[in-house]
């Protein structure tokens, strides 16, 4: 028996070493598959009913002035979370300045908004309602609006059963935080890293040893890849103008320190496919550009047809499965519900 149960052990150990994947072994050092469930978010319990009345809040056009902009309307769920612009069109058709990130998975971003001036999604769902350049509404406005429709009146009751007066600007907020909690998007990359060996192509495994070899993991890392850390834009060499306009100086808006001029958050890279135009200029339509552009400013790279092709299989594989999303039915306004106004001040 000890020379068959010594067999069968050496076997055993010769199937694990087979099993065995150096390239997923450095990845998970680096990389962190999505969580299974519903991320939590700082001081505010993820509920279904302040799910549902996020969703509600997210597609809702009344929280802009005019009536004509939601949430959605810069952060599309069926073309990859954003808009798929330069830059968004907000009230009075005026254009914003920077191009919008995905609402995908951004819960799970250290901070929001290229420049990080937003700590998390509470408060990120407060900025553009009140951005003359975007939904150009005041907290005021937006409460009047929600109190005016009974069925929202009940939505935020159950949503905050512990308030007594629930319906504010902060739950507001907190709501669409919560259903922006639940845009997970499971990807390939993730199969792969939880053990399954078919779910990356070869090129993609290829041209994620290019990633962590050529350095982009250094910035472009954990669970969001990407979406924490602030890095200058032209590390090695600043790109053209058109790419990195001279007038949008980054994070100094935010800290008003000379270091900060032109550093920008790390942009998360799930999904990424799907997000065209790129950078926060929205000048690059093509993946593999802006693939190219990075190598040369921020690492000093210059890269080989096949390396950039490869590097882009890779950042396809993190293309994710959104989760199945019913339009709400919105309440209808009443006689005390405030009408839109298209003035731009």
């Amino acid at each position: 028996m000890r020379p068959i149960l010594s067999a069968l052990l050496a076997a055993t150990a010769i199937a694990g070493a087979a099993q065995a994947d150096p390239l997923r072994d450095t990845a998970l050092e680096t990389f962190k598959p999505l969580p299974s469930t519903v991320p939590a978010v700082k001081d505010n319990p993820v509920t279904p009913e302040k799910i549902a009345l996020g969703k509600a809040l997210f597609f809702d056009p009344r929280l802009s002035a005019s009536g004509v902009f939601s949430c959605a309307s810069c952060h599309n769920l069926a073309t990859g979370g954003d808009d798929n612009m330069e830059t968004s069109v907000g009230h009075g058709w005026q254009k914003g300045p920077r191009n919008a990130p995905t609402a995908l998975n951004a819960v799970l971003n250290e901070a929001q908004f290229w420049d990080g001036r937003a700590e998390d999604l509470k408060a990120q769902a407060k900025g553009p309602v009140q951005a003359g350049v975007e939904m150009a509404n005041t907290p005021e406005n937006v409460v009047v609006t929600l109190n005016s429709m009974p069925a929202y009146v009940g939505w935020f009751k159950a949503a905050f059963a512990d308030e007594a007066d629930p319906v504010t600007f902060d739950n507001m907020a907190k709501a669409i935080e919560a259903f922006e909690a639940t845009l997970i998007t499971p990807a390939p990359f993730d199969a792969w890293l939880n053990g399954d060996d078919n779910a990356l192509s070869a090129d993609a495994k290829a041209g994620l040893q290019l990633f962590i070899d050529k350095g982009c993991s250094s910035c472009h890392s954990g669970v969001n890849v990407g979406g924490h850390g602030y890095y200058p834009f032209g590390l090695i060499e600043k790109p053209g103008s058109e790419v990195l306009p001279p007038g949008d100086k980054g994070r100094f808006a935010v800290t008003d320190t000379a270091d900060d001029e032109y550093v920008f958050r790390a942009a998360p890279l799930r999904n990424i496919a799907l997000t065209a135009p790129y950078f926060h200029s929205g000048k690059v339509w093509d993946l593999s550009v802006a693939v190219e552009i990075m190598a040369e400013s921020q690492l000093g790279e210059a890269l080989k047809p096949e390396e950039t092709a490869q590097l882009v299989a890779f950042l396809e594989s993190l293309t994710g499965t959104l989760p199945e999303i019913t339009l709400p039915s919105l309440p209808p306004e009443t006689a005390t519900t405030p009408r839109p106004t298209s003035q731009v001040n």
